[in-house]
Order: C-alpha cells, then structure tokens, then sequence
C-alpha cells in the first residue's frame, strides 16, 4: 500500500469536473518519503506532474506506484496535480518538478519559445481529441454534426484545430456553429442542452458522463484519418544532462507500469480508487479503456512502446506552425522536441510481469 499521503489543495478544472459530479474527492499525492527498495538501499525521490487534476485518465500512473514499478526503479515517486499542460511544461522548465505528463502540441509551443523541455516517452501515441455529446442530441456520426451547436474552450489547442478536423470531414464553416464556454462550463451547458455537442479530450469527459449514467456518443478525430501524438513525457535539458541513468530509469517504470495497467484494467481501477475517492468504478473502467485504446500506434507497434519519430515529430511542428500559432516552425528541428535515447521500446504482445516484491 502506498503511505505517508499528502493531501494537496487542487484548483482546476477536475476540481470543479468533481463539483459537477456531486463527489468529495480525497486528492492525494503518492508516494513514501523515506523507503527502502531491494538490500536496504534508500529510494531516490522525485516527482511527476500530471496535465491537470487528478481524474480517472491518471489510474495508470497510480497503479505503476502501487504495483512497485517505480521502487524496482529505485524511485520514490511523487504523482502532483497539475493545472494545465502548459503550465506542467513550465514546471518542469524551472525545476520545480523533475518529470512532467503534457500534451505534445503544448511542448512543441514551448520549445518554439526556447523553453529547454523534450519529450522522452510517448504514452500517447495517439491523441485523445474528440467531439463528445450525448444520445438525445440527434448526433450518432460525424455528418450529423451539420447544422448543430458545438462547444469549445475559447483558447484550447482543439479549438485551434478544429479547422484541421472541418477540412478532413469536407464541411464548410457554417455547417457547424462554434460557442465558446469556459471548461468547467461545457459538461453543465450540455447537459442542459443549451448546445449539442463539446470539442474534448474524450478519456477526460467520456467517464464523467458515464459517472453521470450517461451514455456519450464519441466522435474521435483519430479516426477522421490524421495522427497526432498525444500526451508523454517532458524532461528538461538539464535533468537528461545531469541524471540520464534517471531518466532511463523513470521511463522503464512508466513504460512497464502504464502497459500493465492496462493489461490489468480491474486491478489499476482499484488502485486509483484506493487513492481517490468519490469517482464512480464505471467512470474509471471507461478511462481506462480510453487511456489503453491510445497506447498503440502503426507507428510504434513497429519501433516500440514509448517511442517517438523525426517523421511523427516533423507533422507536430508543421502543425503547431499552421494552426497553434508556432511562430517560424522551419527553424525548431524534430531533434529539439524529443529523443528517444532513454526509452526501451516495449514490442506490442509483450506481457508486462510484476516486479519482483522488495522488502
């Protein structure tokens, strides 16, 4: 089990997701400050950052901690709330945090802008994008989007890209109106039926409505045909020069441990559920077939798990250039967004075993 929680204050958007729901939930930071791992030796402490606050989504890092992957990495692993991948980048920049969770969009930005970030395991090699609205509204495929009234965050990436999605559907602008609603806004605005439909990562909003006995209709922009990554992991410049055995080290943990998550769904629901409490179990089983259905790519079933390309990485930064406002993108070389040096690539099929238990 793990001990010694700390009980962190979260202001963000799962907070208030949380008081959409009606729940009380217990967020806690994991992992134990002074353990031992194999023969006596003391753990290293450090810390992970999500993208925003504790939901459902992050059951598969919880489970690598409570499983051992970290300890059997020598790791004493703090899991932090985060309140924005933007701000998880920044975070990581400073050093306030060593490891960071953050959309890949939001680290090409930074990069742009000379932050001394990279990505160093993809845990998404897709991303999570979506168009989410429920049965009653008339939607059930993408054409049934014409004519209808879809919500989004008025400075999200996914409103940015909404354009790209328009353009591989073959619609016209006016076949879709836009409203713009602030984040904790949309699932209350929808629900009251006061639009149709939300743009929204759907391992995010998809279980709050299944917690809510909702049956949402899920339009993923995977399937329109583009790829895009979604969200890995961000080191600084300066911890991949000071500690690589570290980081090596860290991502052989979240690697090993988000894959055996979802090989084993019921037990990483439960190890979520022991450390937070209030969400529904059928909320948590819907975000974690979500999160698992994203681990896999035709990309990376042929390089490996956690890997990243200069022709995957290339498309990011043509589209950060294009629609997230990357200024001069023909001067930021996939090399300076990400590296694949301290992964191992983990081949598709491959059953993820326990560590071995430490005492």
């Amino acid at each position: 089990m793990i001990s010694n929680k700390r009980i962190k204050k979260v202001i963000s958007r799962g907070l208030a997701v949380s008081a959409v729901l009606g729940m009380t939930l217990g967020m806690t930071a994991c992992g134990p400050s002074t353990q031992a791992g194999g023969d006596g030796e003391k753990l290293q402490k450090v810390t992970l950052m999500t993208d925003v606050a504790f939901l459902p989504k992050h059951a598969p890092f919880f489970s690598a901690i409570e499983q051992g992957f970290f300890k059997a990495e020598g790791i004493d692993l703090e899991l932090l709330p985060g309140t924005g991948s933007n701000n998880t980048v920044v975070a990581v920049n400073s050093g306030k945090v060593d490891f960071g969770w953050a959309d890949y969009g939001v680290t090409v930005l930074n990069r742009g802008k000379g932050v001394g970030v990279k990505q160093v395991a993809l845990v998404q090699a897709s991303d999570a994008y979506a168009t989410v609205a429920l049965p009653e509204s008339g939607i059930k495929k993408w054409d049934d989007l014409k004519g209808k009234t879809v919500a989004t965050e008025g400075a999200g990436a996914m409103t940015a890209m909404w354009p790209l999605a328009m353009k591989h559907l073959g619609f016209a602008e006016s076949d879709v109106k836009i409203v713009h609603a602030a984040g904790e806004a949309k699932i209350p605005g929808l629900l009251a039926r006061q639009w149709d439909a939300n743009l929204a990562l759907f391992v995010s909003d998809g279980p709050v409505l299944v917690g809510l006995d909702k049956d949402p209709v899920i339009l993923k922009w995977a399937d329109l045909g583009f790829h895009l990554y979604g969200n890995g992991i961000v080191a600084s410049d300066a911890k991949l020069a000071k500690d690589p055995e570290l980081v090596k080290r860290f991502n052989r943990a979240i690697t090993k441990g988000f894959l055996w998550s979802c090989q084993n769904q019921e037990q990483a629901a439960a190890d979520l559920l022991k450390e937070i409490t209030g969400f529904k179990p059928a909320a948590v089983k819907n975000a974690l077939e979500g999160q698992c259905s994203l681990a896999w790519s035709q990309e990376n079933e042929a390089q490996g798990y956690g890997t990243m390309s200069d022709k995957g990485v290339a498309h990011a930064i043509d589209l950060a250039g294009k629609y997230l406002g990357l200024k001069n993108p023909e001067s930021l070389k996939p090399s300076d967004v990400y590296t694949n040096e301290f992964v191992e690539p983990i081949k598709k099929g491959t059953v993820i075993a326990l560590p071995a238990k430490q005492s």
